[in-house]
């Protein structure tokens, strides 16, 4: 897997947010924001399969 970039413009507001939360965990805005991403399409996909699950077994 390669790595590509990928660039944002956001508001100064929120890349004052995005610094404080990131600094708090001791990481790069960059890192967070990867970090958010990768939890966030990992929250989807774990959904996706439990109610695959779910309508599997009939429970919806």
């Amino acid at each position: 897997m390669g790595t590509h970039v990928l660039s944002m413009r956001i508001d100064g507001e929120l890349l004052d947010r995005l610094r404080t939360h990131a600094a708090k965990r001791g990481m790069s805005v960059q890192d967070y924001v990867v970090r958010t991403l990768i939890r966030d399409d990992f929250d989807e996909r774990f959904k996706a399969a439990v109610d695959e699950t779910e309508k599997f077994y009939g429970l919806t």
